[in-house]
């Protein structure tokens, strides 16, 4: 039976609790600290990853091979967490020297918005140097303190909004250390079923290989679910229990904890003190959340759920968005039934409106039978030679929001010289068909195309002024000129590898 409150941990503990608020054993029985103890004080202190880095040696980023422009410390780090799966890292504070915070400015959004300070990207880097080293100074004597979060909000397609934390721009910097830092050591633990917020992954990928499993795969159930407001209700304790299974390092963790204790200032001019969460936003929140949710869902599906199933199960799972699928009834049943507590016990709700279970099949192909994930629509249709086939489409509320923003823009800019405004219209045709372009798609494209091709020709048309009007025939011959961008598949086919 699954139970959640007898597994779900990081190892292979089968009668232990998870993540003890004590120091963690290993199978053994033995705590780590007295498992390191053993094997040398430089070993335990974590000399064989990062090594003293001289106060001489130039401001440049230290890397190694053209192939890859990685600092040789995040190497080593993450060649140590590939090895070694229990090790936990100590001395990781240390590693936020001025060679790695240059490193990280050069990944620094520079067209970001400004925090509270108002201090921009510009102006910092008019005295870079000086201001890395000061930086890095206040990290070394702890006087580094972090300032509050801005609060805004940006509009949801449901009609809600989404609220957002944006940190000053010093406070990001050291946060994106800090979060190549963890990335180096849990890119080494996550599994394959997690897409988001990865480097070499995404929500096309998490498309792609779902479409894959459930075409080839023995599955006829599915769990699709989301998680009720995830990042403002992370829990703060269990976070930090969790990062202590692989981080030793009590300065590295109070840095963290710094930043989840920022106070944020919302619109209104209140300052809020967060409980919970991490602000949605912070340079460092994707990699929190990656964390969070590959010991309290990943790891106990792969550990606790499929060898207490009966059949196959999938989990594919894109940040706080996931579905499951199952080979049999009974299975997804269960898990339907035991998700709830398992995500109550990490302070976390699944969202009822966007959490279902129901019946996939090829055998049950129907437009009527389908779900949505990362904007498509899933369904199973006999192909065009009677084959069942996984199709996709875009997504409904996805696609009439692209039309109204898409109407927004182009009445909002119609007063731009020909040339420049197809040349803005084209950039925006082509990133809907980069994501949206997938095999099976092409009615979806094509009523995104002409929708966009109707505005256009209406509101060029209402510019007033002395400018003429076009006619249909003559609008036809502008866009031949302009080259507009055309709906196209922009799906790669999947590699296929023969044994």
């Amino acid at each position: 039976m699954l139970e959640p409150t007898l597994h779900g941990g990081t190892w292979d503990r089968q009668a232990e609790k998870y993540c003890h608020r004590e120091s963690p054993l290993d199978t053994d029985g033995v705590s780590y600290h007295a498992e390191y103890s053993e094997v040398g004080k430089a070993h335990y202190k974590g000399k064989d990853v990062t090594e003293v880095r001289s106060p001489h040696r130039p401001l440049l980023p230290d890397t190694v091979g053209p192939e890859d422009q990685k600092p040789t410390s995040l190497r080593g780090i993450a060649n140590k967490a590939q090895a070694d799966k229990r090790h936990r890292f100590r001395d990781l504070y240390r590693c936020l020297d001025a060679a790695l915070l240059l490193d990280c400015w050069q990944d620094l959004n520079k067209e970001a918005a400004s925090g509270v300070d108002h201090v921009t990207a510009d102006a910092y880097a008019a005295n870079l140097q000086g201001n890395i080293e000061a930086l890095v100074q206040r990290l070394k004597t702890k006087r580094y303190r972090a300032k509050l979060v801005r609060r805004c909000y940006i509009p949801k397609a449901n009609g809600t909004e989404r609220p957002l934390g944006i940190p000053a721009l010093e406070d990001k910097l050291v946060q994106l250390a800090c979060a190549k830092l963890l990335t180096a050591i849990y890119e080494q633990d996550f599994l394959d079923c997690s897409y988001g917020y990865r480097a070499g992954r995404g929500a096309l990928d998490a498309v792609r290989d779902l479409t894959f499993d459930l075409q080839y795969g023995r599955y006829g159930y599915l769990v699709e679910a989301d998680i009720q407001g995830f990042f403002d209700h992370m829990d703060h304790p269990w976070l930090l229990d969790m990062l202590r299974l692989r981080i030793d390092d009590r300065a590295f963790l109070h840095l963290i904890r710094k930043w989840l204790k920022a106070r944020i200032l919302d619109t209104d001019g209140q300052v809020v003190h967060p409980e919970t969460g991490t602000p949605q936003g912070g340079t460092v929140s994707p990699v929190l959340a990656n964390v969070y949710l590959h010991d309290a869902l990943d790891s106990w599906f792969e550990k606790v759920v499929k060898p207490h199933g009966r059949g196959e199960a999938l989990l594919c799972r894109y940040a706080d968005d996931w579905v499951c699928a199952f080979r049999l009834q009974e299975d997804a049943e269960r898990f339907f039934r035991v998700l709830p507590k398992r995500l109550e016990k990490f302070n976390l709700q699944v969202a009822p409106e966007k959490t279902h279970l129901r019946r996939f099949s090829r055998f049950h192909p129907s437009k009527r039978r389908r779900f949505t994930f990362l904007g498509f629509e899933f369904f199973w249709m006999p192909d065009r030679h009677g084959v069942p086939r996984v199709m996709r489409r875009t997504a409904r509320q996805k696609l009439q929001a692209a039309c109204q923003r898409l109407t927004e823009w182009i009445k909002q800019h119609r007063h731009l010289p020909g040339r420049a405004f197809f040349q803005r219209l084209n950039a925006r045709l082509r990133g809907h068909y980069n994501y949206y372009g997938v095999r099976g798609n092409s009615r979806s494209l094509s009523r995104f195309f002409h929708w966009a091709m109707d505005c256009t020709f209406k509101w060029l048309n209402r510019r007033g002024g002395k400018q003429s009007s076009y006619t249909w025939e003559q609008f036809t011959h502008v866009l031949d000129r302009v080259k507009i961008v055309r709906p196209r598949i922009t799906e790669v086919p999947r590699r296929r590898v023969f044994a």
